[in-house]
Formats: C-alpha cells, structure tokens, sequence
C-alpha cells in the first residue's frame, strides 16, 4: 500500500484493527517501515547522522491503552534496533509525557513516539513523533513516508525498558506547587477533585499528581487502562464523555472534575456547580489566567470559536487572533506571533487542544488541568468558582454543526469554489456581512431577519467534507440561516445535503 494514505497531518494514523468491513492498513509490517523512514528523517533533516553512525541515537516509545499499541510498539522496537538505534520502551505513557522524554536528563531521548489515535474508536491506532525542538509538522511526515525503504544501516542496537509516568508526575506537582507560589507538600488538602480517564492513559493524575498534593480522589472512575474504550470514548469534546464526568462531579459533591482524552493531550473540567467548561467556555478560562499573568497579550485560537469569546478576550484586555483549525496550526501562529515580538503565552482549539508558550509550545492535557489547580486555593480563599472567572461570557441561545459529504473527485478544489462562490452569494443578502477577520473558509456575521449571531463554512482538515457551523443569540434563527442557506447549496451538484434536508424537513 501507499504509506501516505497513513497521514494525517503532522501524524500518522490508520486502522490497527480489522473491524466489520474496514481492513487494517496500520499493521507491523507498515509501521515497521516508518521507523526506517524516521531514522532516516532524524539522520539527514536532524543532523543525527553521526550520533546514528556510532551507535549512540536513542528514541523512545510510549503508547496509550489501545488493544493494538503493544505489536505496533514490537514493530518499532525491531525495526529501529536492526537499525543500530538505542530504543527506551516507556510502556503506557501520554503525549506530553513522551515529548518529555527528550526534555528530561534522566532520559534525553533524541526522539520520541506516541503511539496513539487519541479519541477515535478502538480499531485505529497511530503516531505522533517528537524531537528535542518540539512535534513533527506535515512536511517531515511526508518525509519520513517516503523514506520507508532501505535502512541507514543495519548493526544491532539495543532496547531497555523503563516507564516515564512517575518522573513526568513529579515534574507536575513541582510546576503546580510553584504556581501557588507555596513549598508546601499537599497544597490541594481539603479540596475533592475526580478524574475521569474514559480507561485511556490519563489515570495516573489521580494518584500520582491530584493525591500526591492532598486533594481527595474519592470518586474518580474509569482510570485502569482499557483499549476497548466500555464506558464512553475519551474525550473532552464528546457531549456522553462530559455528562459522564459532571453526573460524578454532582453525585460525589466534588469541587472539580477534570476529564482527559485518551493520549491526554487535551482536557476539561466541569466546576462545583455542574457547569461543563469545555470549548469556549474553557477558552476564556485559560484566557483569564494568562491574562493576569501577561496584561494585553494575544491568544491564537482555532476558527469556530463563538464571537462572544472574541468580546470576552477583549475585555480582559487581550487579543483574540483565529487562526486555520488544527493543533499544529495553532500552536505554529502562537510561536510565529512570539517570534515576531508579540507576546502571545497561549495557543487553543475548541477541541481541548491548547499549548502554553511557557510549557515548550506544547498541546497537554494534563498541564492545562495544572494551571487550573493552581488558581483554586486563591479562588476558595475569595469565595469564588471557575465558574465565576467567566460569568461574564455570553452565552449563544442555540448552536448546530453540519457536515457536507464532498461528492466530487477534486475534493478541495471543488470545495475551496463552493466557499468562493458562497462569498458572492452573501454579498447580495440583507443581513448578511462577511467577516474581514478570518483565516479559514467563510465566516459571516447575521443580523436584522436572522437575528443576531454567524456562520462559519470552512474545508475539514482530514475528511472529504464541508463543515458548517452556525450560532445565534435568538432561538429559532438558525433555522431561517439554515433556510436562506438551502437556496444556495440546491443549486450545487456532488454534495450531500442530507443532514440540509433533515433539519428543514425538505423532502427529495
């Protein structure tokens, strides 16, 4: 097979697993190969060749708790050991910690790989590659793929086996007791705070962090690993995950919940209340922190976030810069931003992703959670919740997403004039303004007949898919913007409006 088919984005991701009619296509055999074609990335794009040549390139592997981790992980481990490469086998890690693993002394890795699919189901697995400067973009993924063949060379190198978890938890509590400004040992006593680790890898951060600094973890659940995913998927923009996680908030009377994804990249929380703080809502948490620690920086956020959080951020004083969905895109204009001398401390999607400047530019769950640990103490000291940080966020009446299956052989091109076209289609409507500030797709601000609110229409990043997003502060306009919508999209061939039709109740 064409091992390009495997990349998605600056990862690597297919199917592990065979599951009903979809044949895996990420198997040992294949993975085997892109550890020749990454050894070959770090030996001439990273100036490792001499380290190769010697015997002394070290790279470490961690994985989550999919059922298919541990013979993708022997792939690796054979490969790169016939390749004279020194392997550490960290067994069940997270993302962030294994980007740690090239940070920390103790182990110094040149580079290191996750091996996970983070929220998809169970049947797919995937890579996510670091080195010391930072995660793989999509061009030395392309690289590495097309490198897959010949080995460098083929003397024997050696693995070891080690685990990552306990050091990466120490440096946490460190961070966390040090942004309370306190040397005191359990900080968190008195607070009761649970984890849901949806049986990824995030379970450790109930004992080894959130215990370690005196908070009771009475409560927590689904924190023993299980690739079979049986409570709900793992992650923090699922509407089951959340509802998980704020019914055991309610039920243990807790002060916080704290929900992870499955490589624990990302994460939310859901305060004392029940009220989820995810998406927006955890946008203008975090933008609230660096805010006070940094007075009128920028925030680079992803797209689709709502116009109120715009406001939000502007109020505090800060910035808002939305930016081309995906992770690396993101985090990629918050270091452009930084080079370029504006200070810019956070990058964050509305899916949970979100990197601080001050943590190595790098998108982790359980570091996120960390600055929010730190605030609690002087929060309960004031009286206040999480909740109260952003009481003044407006809230829109009724949000809806719809995805528009691309029918046409030139995906993107065909997408890309749609969007075009749609430009001018807007431009004849009353009530209808294209928003100058916006890098991706279309996005229209409504007013007068439709009430009060926007529509984003943009290309999904991986999928052959046109993505619609659509919000209101008047319940019942989406409808009528849905509706004026329908005259434009029926008069467009090799498009499935499906999901259209369903919600205006047309009939075909």
């Amino acid at each position: 097979m064409n091992l390009r088919a495997l990349q998605n984005g600056s990862d690597i991701r297919g199917i592990a697993v065979n599951h009903e009619d979809k044949k895996a296509n990420l198997t040992p055999v294949q993975v085997g190969k892109i550890a020749v074609g990454m050894v070959h990335w770090l030996r001439d794009e990273k100036n490792l060749a001499e380290k190769h040549q010697s015997g002394k390139l070290k790279i470490g592997i961690g994985h989550d708790s999919r059922i298919s981790a541990d013979s993708l992980k022997q792939a690796l481990i054979d490969s790169f050991v016939q390749q004279n490469v020194e392997v550490l086998d960290f067994g069940l890690a997270t993302t962030p910690a294994m980007f740690m693993a090239t940070q920390f002394p103790q182990y110094e890795c040149d580079a290191a790989i996750m091996i996970t699919a983070s929220h998809l189901p169970y049947y797919f697995n995937g890579l996510k590659l670091f080195t010391k400067s930072g995660g793989a973009e999509k061009a030395d993924i392309v690289y590495i793929l097309e490198h897959a063949d010949n080995p460098p060379l083929e003397v024997k190198g050696s693995v070891t086996k080690t685990s990552i978890l306990e050091d990466y938890s120490v440096d946490l509590t460190d961070k966390i007791r040090k942004g309370m400004d306190t040397i005191e040992e359990k900080p968190l006593t008195g607070f009761h705070i649970i984890v849901d680790a949806g049986n990824g890898a995030g379970g450790f951060f109930a004992e080894n962090v959130l215990a370690k600094l005196g908070a009771d973890v009475t409560g927590s659940q689904f924190l023993e690993p299980d690739g079979m995913f049986p409570h709900h998927i793992p992650n923090p923009d699922n509407k089951e995950a959340m509802a998980s996680i704020q019914q055991a908030v309610l039920k243990n009377k807790a002060d916080l919940g704290v929900i992870f994804d499955t490589d624990v990249d990302r994460s939310a929380v859901v305060d004392a209340s029940g009220e989820v703080i995810n998406r927006n809502n955890l946008i203008a948490v975090l933008a609230t922190i660096v805010l006070t620690e940094y007075p009128g920086s920028s925030i680079v956020t992803n797209s689709p976030t709502s116009s109120h959080l715009k406001e939000f951020i502007e109020s505090k004083g800060g910035s808002q810069v939305r930016y081309i969905s995906g992770y690396r895109n993101v985090i990629n204009k918050m270091i452009q931003l930084n080079d370029e001398g504006i200070t810019t401390p956070l990058a964050i999607e509305t899916s949970g992703h979100a990197a601080f400047k001050e943590n190595y530019s790098l998108d982790d769950g359980a570091y996120v959670i960390a600055k929010i640990l730190m605030l609690l103490p002087k929060l309960k000291k004031e009286g206040e919740t999480l909740g109260d940080l952003i009481s003044s966020l407006k809230q829109p009446a009724e949000t809806q997403e719809l995805r528009f299956e691309i029918l046409a052989r030139n995906i993107r091109e065909y997408g890309e004039q749609i969007i075009r076209e749609l430009c001018v289609f807007v431009e004849r409507q009353r009530g209808m303004t294209i928003d100058p500030e916006n890098h991706e797709g279309l996005r229209v601000t409504v007013s007068d007949d439709y009430g009060s609110g926007w529509f984003l229409l943009r290309l999904s990043l991986h999928e052959p898919l046109l993505v619609l997003q659509v919000e209101n502060d008047q319940a019942g306009m989406n409808q009528k913007v849905l509706e004026k919508l329908a005259n434009y999209f029926e008069a467009i061939p090799n498009i499935d409006l499906d999901k259209l039709n369903q919600i205006l109740n047309y009939k075909k």
